[in-house]
């Protein structure tokens, strides 16, 4: 038998070995729930926590008082420009304007420039939902969250949360964005930071280096 023969012989053995039948998936006997339901006070209270431990600055108010709580987390950031995803509730846009503030709406009939984007300070959007473990947000990309460069580009990201979709746990959140899937999601846990070899910290180098979390009470 030749070279070729044999590597041949070997790699159709190989094949006919992988026909068997799909791999035997590994054990699923991680934590999915957690202790207390979706966005319950103890979950919220996890949430802020762990978000304040990444250095986000975070706001719990009524649904009152989201827009004001936007102009003043806007105003503390000195923003002077803003940019808002098209679907944006109304009130939270007019809150963006406020104090003189200049808005960009960005939607499929107009979109930013990554280079208009980077002389934003800020960007408002709603989110789908958090996980309180990992002090994490996410974003799917709807009218109200806009696209992905959004929510990287502006040095300020104003995130507006609902209590009852902050989740316990991870495997919770993917379930539900799995009902989604064709979305792209983007993960946020806390304001951009990374640090080189000598473990020197850097802000900003992958997204915005402040983020302002406004949580919507129940």
């Amino acid at each position: 038998m030749s070279s070729r023969q044999m590597i041949l012989s070997a790699v159709k053995m190989a094949i006919a070995k992988s026909q068997d039948g799909p791999a035997p998936l590994p054990p699923r006997d991680y934590r999915v729930e957690g202790e207390y339901p979706i966005g319950a006070p103890e979950v919220i209270a996890e949430f802020v926590e762990t978000l304040e431990d990444y250095n986000a600055k975070v706001t719990v108010v009524a649904a009152s008082k989201v827009a004001e709580a936007i102009s003043e987390q806007l105003h503390a950031a000195g923003a002077t420009s803003v940019v808002v995803p098209h679907g944006l509730d109304e009130q939270y846009q007019k809150a963006a304007a406020e104090d003189g503030r200049t808005v960009e709406v960005d939607g499929p009939n107009r979109q930013l420039s990554h280079l208009e984007l980077d002389q934003i300070d800020a960007v408002v959007t709603r989110s789908r939902c958090g996980i309180s473990l990992s002090g994490t947000i996410v974003l799917d990309g709807t009218a109200d969250q806009g696209r992905r460069a959004l929510s990287l580009v502006p040095d300020t990201h104003v995130c507006v949360v609902e209590a009852r979709t902050v989740m316990p746990t991870v495997p919770q959140a993917v379930e539900l964005l799995g009902k989604h899937p064709e979305r792209a999601s983007t993960w946020i846990a806390g304001p951009s930071a990374t640090s080189d070899i000598e473990l020197i910290r850097v802000d900003g180098v992958h997204g915005p280096r402040n983020l302002y979390v406004i949580i919507i009470e129940d």
